[in-house]
């Protein structure tokens, strides 16, 4: 079957079960293959045969369900609380137990203040009333909105109406601020939503109009001016210019892009006008990936949260079996007086409702999630979320990871200085060394032609390119064969004694530096160092990760023993595993895991993969752009910034304590409750403002997570 895509963001879809009645809804309707729901991001994405539908029968369907697709892919804002009608019908029934009350003071009948009071058991009640009926017919579940109910038509019957109408007003209030709260929890999608512009400068055909982003090609030329966004991802082809790109990677500092150079969608153009061209669309760039990510991941719960969901699943139905014990145990067998321990029931089965429990993680893991994504650190779900939390060691490739990935001449040392030397000034050194490896592809050899040409240097033109393997290359210049490698391919293959140079070469290796001898087979003429930078901030960011509490930072790294020793010796690293295979890498993180139970593992996302794969959570640095990093880790940092790891440990550490902290308040609160009520201490109001109280401080208290 020839499908289809369809990604719609919708109204009204705020919560679980909203998403079961859209599930619900379209459920057999034609051509509609596979259907994904996105309560967090309020997103339906469905996959459709387009022989048999078309989207906007879809469209229409969801309308007519009460979720109106919104235009383009815009997030639908809440509707003002005076437009909202479970903000509408919360005030009535408020109003209408206003009145009641009133009504009591006055003197009137009570048949009248209990009718008002009926009236705002219904009207308030409308909506979660529904929402409980429909759970227990078509879910088969009894939910914290069936307590409420029950305890609402319990009290009225038992002639407490005016608290049974108190108790729907003080929940119907929840309901309606449910809404507004997954909309804060939203922020962070719709911030990065926002970040690209809605229309695209775009020159076709040698006009320049401005189209929608979404109508942008590959291959499409657009012009960004000073101060405005990239439209989509792209290449520069004119001009140079500084560009922001913290809205996408989190970095500070903004970034000198010059034609040539790869721009983010999303990335903010600084005080030069470029054209771009795009090279991917907007539906597949790095603020798409980034947005759909997110999305994902605040769908993929926790450990605790799924644990929390399963525990609410069967504690809800538990409270009310309780509950109903409790109001006929002691009346029939002690002889209790049957209105008391009904009342007491009732107020019980409100005031065991684990709604501050059941809310209490979720709130926080997607605030956790969306703020991380803002900052540049985007995790891939809650369970992710937790084990950063847990991580005791971190495990760091050195290549691109602590250092640049980029080789540069640090120091080039000329020996000897004589008639029979063809390099008798360290140019004349540099131009033999360069004229030999620009015909090599090894990134040390680039480095040295790099190094030559910033220096203004030419290199020599030299004839007969040879390469050794594993070893150096060779070249002749005047019938003579000079050769460039490594100290140990002169001493064992030619025999050249370097006895004089070995004071020299190993106080340039002790530093870190890889050194290469230019000479030819008699005696050497010069040496050059080379070393992969190292990061300028990676000895603050290993300080960092050591203060968020990880217990040790290992390096795991290809390159020789005494470079790692030098480069952790620098960094302030614990431990180093040299000259290591890829395979040897996975061996170690496994060890270590074995070892200290959560591991942390950090690379770049390609050819790391296996060991990040194996670690309890992988991450990739320098995501941004990069379709491999991105898909390959369970932790993508998209700025080169190893700091950016410090900070996803402290986020995942905040995360949780603020996750205890709410477990916490919502068991006590829910324990005095509870005893309050078997004790008949507690008013049915007392329980239900109890209730409410708890839940508005741990939402609160959640959302403290979407400050960076």
């Amino acid at each position: 079957m020839n499908t289809k895509q369809l990604e719609l963001r919708v109204a009204n879809l705020d919560c679980e079960h909203d998403a079961a009645a859209i599930e619900r809804g379209l459920q057999g309707f034609p051509g509609i293959a596979e259907l994904k729901i996105y309560p967090k991001s309020a997103k339906v994405a469905i996959t459709y045969d387009p022989a048999s539908t078309k989207p906007e029968a879809v469209k229409e369907k969801l309308e007519s369900l009460g979720f109106p697709p919104q235009k383009g892919m815009e997030m639908a804002e809440q509707p003002k609380p005076w437009r909202n009608p479970k903000v509408l019908t919360s005030v009535a029934s408020g109003v209408f137990l206003l009145i009641g009350w009133l009504l009591g003071l006055a003197g009137v009948p009570a048949i009248f203040s209990t009718v008002v009071y009926i009236a705002a058991i219904l009207i308030g009640g409308y909506y979660f009333g529904r929402e409980a009926i429909e759970e227990l017919i078509f879910e088969r579940e009894i939910g914290i909105e069936l307590l409420m109910s029950t305890a609402a038509v319990v009290a009225t019957i038992m002639g407490l109406a005016g608290e049974g109408a108190m108790l729907v007003f003080l929940y119907s209030i929840s309901e309606a601020a449910e809404g507004y709260t997954e909309e804060k929890t939203r922020a962070a999608i719709k911030a990065l939503m926002d970040l690209a512009p809605k229309v695209a400068l775009v020159r076709r055909g040698g006009v320049e109009r401005e189209i929608p982003v979404q109508e942008l090609e590959v291959g499409d030329v657009f012009i960004v001016k000073p101060g405005e966004a990239m439209a989509t991802d792209g290449e520069i082809l004119v001009g140079a210019s500084s560009v922001n790109q913290a809205p996408v990677t989190g970095e500070s500092v903004p970034v000198e892009k010059q034609p040539g150079d790869p721009v983010f969608a999303g990335s903010i153009n600084g005080e030069g006008a470029l054209e771009v061209r795009a090279t991917k669309t907007f539906a597949d760039n790095t603020i798409s990936r980034i947005i759909h990510m997110v999305e994902e991941a605040q769908e993929k719960k926790g450990k605790s949260q799924r644990f929390i969901e399963r525990f609410g699943a069967r504690y809800s139905p538990a409270v009310l079996a309780i509950g109903i014990l409790i109001a006929i145990v002691p009346p029939l067998f002690f002889s209790a007086d049957w209105v008391t321990w009904i009342t007491r029931a009732t107020v019980f089965i409100v005031a065991a409702a684990p709604c501050a429990l059941v809310i209490s993680i979720p709130i926080t893991l997607v605030a956790s999630l969306g703020t991380g994504a803002r900052q540049g650190v985007l995790i891939k779900g809650g369970v992710y979320v937790e084990e950063l939390a847990k991580v005791k060691v971190v495990a760091l490739d050195k290549t691109g990871t602590l250092t640049r990935g980029e080789p540069e001449v640090t120091d080039v040392v000329l020996l000897r200085q004589d008639a029979d030397r063809m390099a008798s000034s360290q140019q004349e050194l540099l131009a033999l060394a360069a004229g030999i490896e620009r015909r090599s592809g090894h990134p040390l050899a680039q480095a040295i032609v790099r190094y030559a040409e910033d220096q203004g240097i030419q290199p020599s033109e030299l004839a007969d390119f040879r390469s050794l393997t594993g070893a150096g290359a060779s070249a002749r210049l005047d019938g003579r064969t000079i050769y460039v490698g490594s100290p140990d391919m002169f001493h064992s293959r030619f025999n050249v004694a370097l006895d004089s140079v070995w004071e020299d070469i190993n106080q340039l290796q002790s530093q870190g530096k890889t050194v290469v001898v230019l000479g030819d087979e008699e005696a050497p003429w010069g040496l050059i160092a080379i070393r992969d930078n190292i990061r300028p901030n990676a000895a603050k960011a290993i300080d960092a990760i050591h203060t968020a509490g990880v217990e040790k930072v290992v390096m795991l790294t290809g390159d020789n023993e005494r470079t790692a020793q030098a480069i952790a010796r620098e960094l302030g690293i614990d431990e180093i595993y040299a000259d290591l295979k890829p395979e040897d890498k996975v061996t170690k993180v496994r060890e270590l895991a074995e070892c200290y139970g959560h591991v942390a593992m950090v690379g770049d996302g390609v050819n790391d993969a296996p060991a990040l794969a194996e670690a309890t959570v992988g991450i990739a640095m320098g995501a941004a752009g990069t379709d491999v990093a991105l898909e390959t880790a369970d932790v993508a940092l998209m700025a080169d910034d190893l700091e950016k790891l410090a900070y996803a440990l402290k986020l995942a550490k905040r995360n949780q304590s603020v996750v205890n902290q709410n477990l916490a308040l919502s068991a006590i609160v829910i324990g005095a409750l509870v005893i309050g009520a078997i004790a008949g201490v507690f008013s049915l109001p007392i329980a239900v403002l109890g209730h409410e109280i708890s839940e508005f401080i741990v939402i609160g208290s959640g959302l403290r997570m979407l400050r960076a």
